[in-house]
């Protein structure tokens, strides 16, 4: 018998493996949470699969997403990830990620960690929703607006409410799997 799985996963084996042992699922790891919070950035205006298929691409070419070198990424290493077309070539996104990656670090030393500060609002707990259908799944909340809110104050770009929500999503803070997902949280 097939597994019953949210209506966004098609069947590209991608996008299987990733709703079944990533979406949804806590993520309490620093490196991590900065990985999906680039990746989310340079997926805004393109589908979450196009991102899917250059992640590899993506972790090279952002030094495995370590948030300390991507911070101190030169002009000449901008210039080389523009032309490189494994990744998405957005000099803006490509910017904003380096500016992002020196504000995650200051969050950091705030707080003693990226996860410490964004789990926090979510009381460190998951939020499960209840719903039935793909259809009743929101692509922003009061909270996603408060998180995106609080990131632009603090200086973030390309993190406006819809992808801190699907950040959420991704890294488990929200639980969006719907009812009779076979990866939904009990």
């Amino acid at each position: 018998m097939e597994k019953i799985r949210c209506g966004w996963v098609t069947k590209d084996q991608i996008y299987i493996d990733y709703h079944d042992n990533e979406w949804g699922k806590p993520v309490y790891d620093d490196k991590k949470l900065f990985e999906f919070l680039i990746l989310e950035s340079f997926q805004a205006g393109l589908s979450w699969l196009t991102i899917l298929k250059k992640r590899e691409n993506f972790r090279k070419a952002f030094d495995d997403f370590e948030v300390n070198k991507v911070a101190n990424f030169s002009e000449d290493k901008i210039e080389k990830l523009v032309k490189d077309e494994g990744i998405i070539r957005h000099r803006g996104k490509i910017n904003a990620a380096i500016h992002n990656a020196k504000l995650f670090i200051d969050i950091q030393q705030e707080f003693g960690s990226f996860s410490t500060f964004i789990w926090s609002y979510v009381n460190h707990h998951p939020i499960i929703n209840e719903w039935n259908s793909i259809k009743d799944i929101p692509a922003t909340s009061q909270l996603s607006d408060q998180i995106a809110k609080d990131l632009k104050k603090r200086g973030f770009k390309f993190l406006g409410s819809t992808t801190i929500y699907a950040h959420m999503q991704a890294t488990g803070m929200i639980d969006d799997h719907i009812k009779d997902c076979h990866c939904r949280s009990l």
